[in-house]
């Protein structure tokens, strides 16, 4: 019998497999569990902007990943229907990125999931992104609502 663990992590595995953009962007997953995914990235100097931080876009495309992962652990293809961004303080080069994502809420087709990303124990950013499955499965076999 698979469990809900077994799922998610089968689930992140196939994911990670085709994501050519967090991979090249030197994401890890660091964990993965239903309705949560914790990834983390170090800023490299391709990331730093003009004013010597780390562009927005890249710390998006983190906490959008880590929601990505979060999204799609009950086997159902998820996609973004929303998504915003607060950013809280810059984040410096070399510094080490963490984003961890948990679902708040989830029914029929539609989550609602929270990332939070962090330096060195600091908050960066607060992301929310609002999710719409597919109707497609993730895993041959898995349930999709």
């Amino acid at each position: 019998m698979t469990t809900g663990a077994d799922l998610a992590e089968a689930c992140a595995a196939a994911m990670w497999r085709a994501d050519q953009a967090s991979q090249d962007l030197g994401m890890v997953i660091e964990h993965v569990a239903p309705g949560a995914a914790r990834l983390s990235m170090e800023v490299a100097p391709r990331m730093v902007n003009g004013f010597g931080t780390c562009h927005g876009g890249f710390i998006f495309a983190l906490a959008d990943s880590a929601f990505a992962f979060a999204c799609n652990t009950h086997g159902a293809v998820s996609v973004a229907s929303h998504c915003s961004v607060n950013f809280l303080r810059p984040a410096a080069l070399g510094e080490h990125l963490v984003a961890t994502a948990a679902e708040r809420h989830r029914a029929g087709r539609s989550g609602i999931y929270d990332v939070r990303v962090t330096a060195g124990g600091e908050v960066v950013a607060e992301f929310r992104g609002y999710s719409r499955t597919t109707g497609a499965r993730l895993l041959e076999g898995a349930d999709a609502p």
